[in-house]
Order: C-alpha cells, then sequence, then structure tokens
C-alpha cells in the first residue's frame, strides 16, 4: 500500500523541528529503527535549513515544501524551495562548502544527507529554487497499515 503527505510552511528557522517532527510522525507507521528515525530526522533538518538559509536567505515569506511517500518499506522524501537556487550542485555537494561562510556554516549538511539515505538527487535552477529528492528503504520494511 502507498501512503503520501505534503505540506508547506513559512521560510523562518523555528518551523525546522516542526518539519522534522511531521516527517518522523508519519514515517512511524513504517516502524523505524530509532537510528532510522534519528537519520530522517537529520536529513529533514538539513534540507530544511538549506531551503531557508541558502535558498530565500532567511526571509520569511516564501514557503518551504515537503512531500513524503511510503511504499513498501521505503521513504521517497522531496524537500524544496523556490529560492535562488544552486549556481554549481557538484561544488554545493562537496564536503566543507558553504555559499555562507559569514554565517559560521560547517558545509556538511549535502554530505550528511548523503550519508544518511539511500539515493538523493538535487535538481536546481537559477532563481528558481531547489528540490532535493531523497530515498530510503528502512531495514524493517514492516508496514503498520494494510
Amino acid at each position: 500500500m502507498r501512503n503520501e503527505m505534503s505540506f508547506s510552511f513559512s521560510s523562518i528557522s523555528e518551523n525546522e523541528a516542526f518539519a522534522r517532527v511531521a516527517v518522523a510522525s508519519f514515517i512511524t507507521q513504517l516502524d523505524p529503527t530509532m537510528e532510522e528515525l534519528t537519520e530522517i530526522k537529520t536529513v529533514v533538518s538539513e534540507a530544511v535549513t538549506n531551503a531557508i538559509i541558502h535558498g530565500y536567505g532567511s526571509e520569511p515569506h516564501h514557503k518551504v515544501y515537503i512531500d513524503c511517500v511510503l511504499y513498501d518499506g521505503e521513504i521517497e522524501l522531496t524537500i524544496r524551495d523556490e529560492g535562488q537556487g544552486i549556481l554549481n550542485i557538484d561544488e554545493a555537494r562537496e564536503p566543507l562548502y558553504t555559499s555562507k561562510p559569514e554565517m559560521e556554516r560547517s558545509g556538511m549538511g549535502f554530505t550528511i544527507i548523503e550519508n544518511f539515505m539511500d539515493t538523493v538527487e538535487v535538481i536546481s535552477a537559477p532563481e528558481k529554487g531547489t528540490s532535493v529528492y531523497m530515498k530510503k528503504q528502512l531495514s524493517k520494511s514492516k508496514t503498520v497499515y494494510n
């Protein structure tokens, strides 16, 4: 069985915790391990923070969008913004790269996301935004719904 949810929220950093908890609550129906749940929450935090800080420059009058699909023990997660986009995706995915060094950013967001997810695809266009598409197969692959 397939189950999905979508939501959006204002691009303010206080909403990062909301996004993390909302996705974690939704995926609990797949009965993830505590480690998997922590990894998914971390991935959501990283991608949402990137959208807010790098996509919009912390301007609060924009939206961050999340789509989550559960299917056969797999999570498909898309986090996107309609912000400034990424000029060089390969460079942005390099460990320790940050476009905001003045904010003391670590530049490890994409590295963390790639380590915790099975598949990561980044699609971006200048002034049109960025979509981060991720997949992860859970180890138990046990669904609570039928």
